[in-house]
């Protein structure tokens, strides 16, 4: 004896509750991230000491709408886009030396 198949409503109900767990652990605390970082990159001003995503470590020398000037010795300056700047040098520095301990 056969029981009776599931429901459209039962089928689909697993699927809803996976989007529900990777909307709250995923999809949600990645767009929280990006917006913290599009405000911090916003807030940046000249002469902020600056690190980028590929680890160069620099000074804000100038600034346009989507491109920073950034002084990384004396007089040596290269010109990179406000995205890939990933942090002030001293928030930084000091999380990787407190990781280090």
């Amino acid at each position: 004896m056969q029981g009776a198949a599931p429901s459209s409503l039962e089928m689909l109900l697993p699927f809803g509750l996976m989007f529900v767990i990777f909307y709250f652990l995923i999809i949600r605390p990645q767009g929280k991230k990006l917006k913290d970082h599009e405000k911090f990159v916003s807030d940046l001003k000249r002469g902020d000491a600056v690190i980028t995503n590929s680890g160069i470590l620099g000074t804000i020398d100038g600034m346009a709408e989507q491109v920073v000037n950034l002084e990384i010795s004396g007089g040596v300056k290269i010109k990179i886009l406000k995205k890939q700047i990933a942090g002030l040098q001293s928030a930084m520095l000091k999380t990787a030396s407190e990781n280090k301990s």
